[in-house]
């Protein structure tokens, strides 16, 4: 399996933070915003990323990372071209790169500390499948899409930002699909806010019964404003100092 972080936009709700930089690059307590869903992926044995960047920043990521040595994996870059294609659109950047093998797709700004590596060797052994990661939440149901599943982590319905929720459970940006994930991206129609939506695509393994949600025990978007951001600075630094990450 190969691994994907998605890291361009163009994060107009962090300015000015982000009119020098890339919002992946800001700190989080005491490190680059970007390094926790590498070293998530280290953990899950992933040895090949592709960082995916606007292109006024990719040479940001290339000066701080480098090949990849310092993780003891190894990186790829690519621009993307159009920030407003949404994410699915985003995920069709890694098509050669994947070269027929599974993906983990994570989001750049997204902070947990749940080991992947389960999930990473229990969809090596399926031919086909996706595994979508979620957590609990109490508010803002309609900021997100919700995940609605059995006892066992069936998923049984998306809904994208629903009036009336079926669960508690929010998608994050921790995605990992079968080979078969550029295909089906390449049936998808724009929404209505001229995207591909992941939700969409996320729903087409679903529609085929081959879609499972795991829960975290928490999760942080640090890239959706600025007091998510100090939000995110604040609980890492508690975990760090209390071992818990």
């Amino acid at each position: 399996m190969k691994g994907l972080i998605l890291a361009g936009g163009l994060a107009t709700r962090l300015r000015p933070l982000t009119w020098v930089t890339n919002k992946h690059l800001l700190p989080v307590y005491n490190k680059p915003m970007i390094y926790y869903p590498i070293e998530s992926m280290v953990k899950a044995g992933i040895k090949e990323v592709l960082i995916s960047s606007s292109s006024n920043h990719a040479g940001h990521f290339a000066n701080l990372l480098k090949d990849g040595s310092d993780f003891g994996i190894r990186f790829y870059y690519a621009v993307q071209k159009n920030p407003k294609g949404g994410i699915a659109n985003a995920i069709l950047l890694a098509e050669e790169f994947a070269k027929g093998e599974k993906l983990m797709v994570i989001l750049g700004d997204n902070i947990f500390n749940t080991d992947l590596k389960t999930s990473v060797n229990a969809l090596e052994k399926k031919e086909k499948g996706a595994i979508i990661y979620g957590v609990k939440i109490t508010s803002d149901f309609q900021q997100y899409g919700i995940i609605e599943t059995d006892k066992f982590g069936k998923v049984i319905s998306i809904e994208e930002k629903p009036q009336n929720p079926k669960s508690n459970i929010a998608q994050t940006g921790i995605y990992l699909y079968d080979k078969r994930v550029f295909d089906f991206i390449r049936k998808l129609k724009p929404s209505f806010r001229g995207e591909l939506e992941v939700t969409d695509l996320n729903n087409m393994y679903l529609k085929e019964g081959t879609l499972e949600c795991k829960v975290l025990n928490w999760w942080i978007d640090a890239g959706t404003s600025h007091d998510e951001l100090l939000h995110a600075n604040n609980l890492v630094a508690d975990k760090v100092k209390n071992n818990d990450i």
